[in-house]
């Protein structure tokens, strides 16, 4: 059953407010070039910047050298929750917050309702929207024109599959979901042992993406307000879908990152696996002697002739309220993730899949090593990643996701499709539940 619930946002309303005006103190006193060099003599700025991303000191030494006016220190953090809790507890200190702040995209919402991100819409050239999909722009604008950081990354699912299996069995990669299905349940059948890919009950975060594919957006801000439609019609037939498959045992039940999984990737058993852009990294550590015999396709669609993907993972660069040099802060930021000297440094030092759409081109020209038998990997990434939909994450994601693992972990064991179906409403009522307890108002 969809439940349509106002959740008031005065919070992030307040502190949007408050941050726009901040935006435009006057507190910073440099007018330095994103390119380099400053346009007129300032008082040098130093900011500090959190980030748990590899290559960040040879991105920051890049722009160091040729901006001696605004100068950025590197501080690593852990990644994730803790990275969070941290900037967190700096903020309520009102002291020892960094300038930028590295943030997951569905972490922005917390964030931004504890009064923690600036509002950098006042100092971002309107044009930097158009280096990014629309579905990734929305992360760091909530749907609103209030912007909460540049994208650095992003993680558009795609479709992995092994070759040499496909062809061993005669099986056509499939295009849509119901194709899929006939493609699994023909694999199964061929061999009893073997599986098209499994339903990860840990995995949060990839049932969202394949849910943001079907055109859901479990949060969203109606004027002053939140909305939760976590039990949207987009989100059920995805949980059905898969609740079919796992009934029908013609998928695997079993989370993903264990050495059961791993063990599957390396001997086949695990033929194809529903994933994201940095899958070659993961399938490199765990199943090193698969190289070369996988290939990358675009997700299955709902509708033949779809073209539209969710992301799984992702991050942008956001500036604190607590900076005093939001205008040079953004610059740099902006300047990271979205000039082809930065981006390049990010995928050759870091690894990372590049938010920037019109940098990609040259900054991933080569395929992965993995996948040397594809040599458009890239290629075919790039127009995957131009269809990511748009998706909207609340101020209480961890206990959406955290129910996530609870409900569907119990759907996943119990193999009954209807179980999928009430795990998804049992989501809905615990995040709405947890947003009245934590002292939002709810408008039915």
């Amino acid at each position: 059953m969809r439940l349509h619930t106002g959740i008031r946002a005065a919070a992030i309303i307040a502190a949007t407010t408050l941050l726009a005006a901040g935006c435009t103190s006057g507190d910073d006193t440099t007018s330095s070039s994103p390119t380099g060099g400053s346009t007129e003599k300032a008082e040098k700025v130093d900011l500090t910047f959190w980030t748990w991303a590899p290559g960040m000191d040879d991105v920051v030494k890049a722009w160091n050298d040729a901006n001696p006016d605004i100068q950025v220190t590197v501080n690593k953090q852990d990644g994730g929750d803790p990275a969070v809790t941290k900037l967190l507890t700096a903020i309520k200190a009102g002291s020892g917050a960094p300038d930028l702040m590295q943030t997951e995209y569905q972490k922005i919402p917390t964030l931004v309702a504890a009064d923690a991100l600036a509002d950098i819409s006042g100092a971002v050239d309107s044009s930097i929207a158009g280096h990014f999909a629309d579905g990734t722009w929305q992360s760091v604008t909530l749907g609103g024109d209030a912007v909460y950081g540049i994208p650095q990354d992003s993680g558009p699912m795609e479709f992995y599959y092994r070759e040499d299996i496909f062809t061993k069995y005669k099986l056509d990669v499939p295009t849509t979901w119901a194709e899929y299905a006939d493609v699994a349940t023909k694999l199964h059948e061929a061999d009893p042992k073997a599986y098209l890919g499994t339903f990860s009950a840990t995995d949060a975060g990839w049932f969202t993406g394949l849910t943001q594919q079907a055109g859901a957006s479990w949060w969203g801000i109606n004027g002053d307000a939140w909305s939760v439609d976590i039990d949207s019609a987009a989100s059920q037939k995805v949980a059905s879908y898969w609740g079919d498959l796992v009934e029908k045992g013609v998928i695997d039940n079993k989370p993903m990152y264990t050495p059961e999984w791993n063990a599957a990737l390396n001997d086949g058993t695990q033929a194809g696996w529903v994933s994201a852009i940095w899958a070659p990294g993961v399938l490199a550590g765990n199943a090193a002697d698969t190289q070369g015999k996988w290939k990358m396709a675009p997700m299955p669609q709902w509708n033949a002739g779809d073209n539209a993907t969710g992301n799984w993972g992702g991050s942008a660069t956001s500036v604190t309220s607590q900076s005093k040099n939001v205008e040079a802060a953004t610059k740099f930021a902006t300047w990271m993730n979205t000039s082809q000297d930065a981006v390049n440094i990010l995928v050759a030092k870091g690894g990372l899949y590049p938010a920037d759409l019109p940098g990609q081109a040259e900054a991933l020209s080569a395929p992965p090593a993995f996948f040397p038998n594809q040599p458009d990997f890239y290629t075919t990434a790039t127009d995957i990643a131009k269809s990511v939909q748009p998706f909207t994450y609340g101020p209480n994601v961890n206990v959406a996701f955290s129910a996530y693992n609870d409900q569907f972990g119990k759907a996943a064991e119990s193999k009954k499709a209807s179980a999928f179906l009430t795990a998804l409403t049992a989501m809905q009522k615990a995040t709405v539940d947890d947003l009245l307890n934590s002292g939002f108002t709810v408008d039915e």
